[in-house]
């Protein structure tokens, strides 16, 4: 669930509220474009990483209507540091979409809930 969202100068800095117990949630997205038509996104992440079995492992950013844009691979466990931010920049979004939808992913619950973003070009 969005709380809130703030845009200024033509960066994009969003928050959310708590998802499902034990699902990986997005906290927050700061989306920017990169300067060569591609775009970066700083995704913060919360969950409770219990260890190789059970860890956030991934975000993703797609459309809307779920094309998806790119993916970000989490390769281990984040126990001592919670929440973590991580990039993924050089996404390439299609000319006229103006918002995008973010999800953390974990390895037990799959993924949690959207966090959808309002693009400042």
């Amino acid at each position: 669930m969005m709380v809130a969202l703030l845009v200024a100068l033509g960066v994009l800095f969003a928050s959310v509220g708590v998802a499902g117990a034990g699902e990986a949630q997005v906290e927050a997205v700061r989306a920017r474009p990169d300067g060569d038509g591609t775009w970066r996104f700083d995704v913060t992440v919360r969950h409770a990483d219990e260890g190789w079995d059970h860890y956030a492992d991934a975000f993703t950013v797609a459309t809307v209507d779920g094309q998806l844009l790119g993916t970000r691979t989490l390769l281990h466990p984040h126990v001592e540091e919670q929440p973590f931010t991580r990039s993924l920049g050089q996404v390439a979004v299609p000319a006229g979409v103006e918002t995008v939808v973010v999800r953390a992913h974990d390895s037990v619950h799959g993924e949690g809930a959207a966090v959808e973003v309002e693009l400042t070009r």
